[in-house]
């Protein structure tokens, strides 16, 4: 097949990836926002969605070149692995979203990437040291996202003792900067999965003879991401927002803040962190801290069943549909 055909397949499928996960993971910045009613669902978006363009461009490109060298070995990436994994996860995605669970965009685009490989090349093909760096970032990132959720309530709780109900509108103008922080640090570490696919399809059709990150992935790579953050995955904005707890304005601005301290850390250090992991549980951190039982607590066990089953899911999916591909591939 044509290497020009083969890198405009590879580079639409990578940019509809980036699509869904903008529209996928708009709800981790605009959900408590709409729930405590600071701001409308149209402009929660619109900030959300330019926040997310911007990201990529500010932050470095630490996490692309993760994504892109670090979890399988080079020899063993081929076109129809790149592919296989973009499908196996932009499937996932879909599902996920039409039963409103907030799951992982980078668990199902990692777990698609270790699928193909695994029936392409075998497992010799697949980095421990980078799946221990990817694995210690996905595993341990949901826990700090509580923890540190749960220490930033009780702070914020400390420090309005006794304050007027005047504080809820502190809270709620306070949380613009919170969330343009979470859309930036958003777009920066999952816009960049992305552009490490593309630039690992360059490199692999002889288009670069090296892993660097072209200008027009970032810009393309940005867009995509900003433009489906723009249209708001709605079922799970409604699971993030409304099935915890009843989000107010002091929950929303913690967890915010919480969120993306977390994952803006991530990203300058090359961590590709989940943001969906890390704001479901800096949301239940929050409520925790104020009130264990105001928690739905099963909401959340059925949510981790997802988390749990996203990496061998995509990974199977990918395996089956990386044959078809190497075969219509030359």
């Amino acid at each position: 097949m044509n290497p020009l055909l083969l890198i405009s397949i590879l580079v639409a499928l990578a940019l509809i990836f980036d699509f869904l996960n903008g529209f996928h993971d708009s709800a981790n910045v605009v959900a408590t926002m709409i729930s405590s009613r600071a701001m409308t669902p149209k402009a929660a978006l619109f900030i959300a969605a330019a926040a997310n363009f911007v990201g990529p461009f500010l932050f470095g490109v630490a996490v692309a070149k993760t994504v892109g060298k670090e979890i399988v070995s080079p020899e063993s990436v081929t076109v129809a692995v790149v592919m296989a994994a973009l499908v196996s996860a932009s499937l996932w995605n879909i599902a996920t979203w039409y039963f409103g669970i907030p799951s992982s965009s980078s668990h199902a685009l990692i777990g698609g990437i270790i699928g193909a490989v695994l029936v392409g090349s075998g497992y010799q093909a697949v980095r421990v040291e980078g799946l221990w760096i990817v694995g210690s970032a996905l595993f341990l990132s949901p826990i700090i996202g509580f923890v540190v959720g749960l220490l930033v309530m009780r702070v914020a709780l400390w420090a309005v003792k006794g304050a007027t109900p005047k504080a809820n509108a502190f809270f709620k103008v306070a949380q613009l900067p919170t969330a343009i922080a979470l859309a930036l640090s958003h777009g920066t570490n999952d816009a960049q999965k992305t552009m490490g696919i593309i630039t690992l399809g360059l490199v692999v059709l002889g288009y670069q003879t090296d892993f660097h990150v072209p200008w027009w992935v970032i810009l393309a790579s940005a867009t995509a991401i900003g433009l489906g953050t723009a249209f708001g995955g709605w079922r799970i904005i409604h699971t993030l927002g409304g099935k915890f707890y009843r989000i107010r304005p002091i929950h929303s601005f913690t967890s915010q803040l919480t969120s993306a301290a977390v994952i803006m850390g991530a990203s300058l250090t090359g961590g590709p962190v989940s943001t969906t992991h890390v704001v479901s549980t800096a949301i239940l951190g929050v409520g925790a801290a104020q009130r264990r039982s105001q928690v739905r607590w099963g909401v959340m066990v059925d949510i981790m069943v997802a988390w749990l089953l996203t990496v061998p899911a995509t990974a199977g999916v990918a395996a089956l549909i990386y044959f078809p591909i190497a075969y219509l591939i030359p």
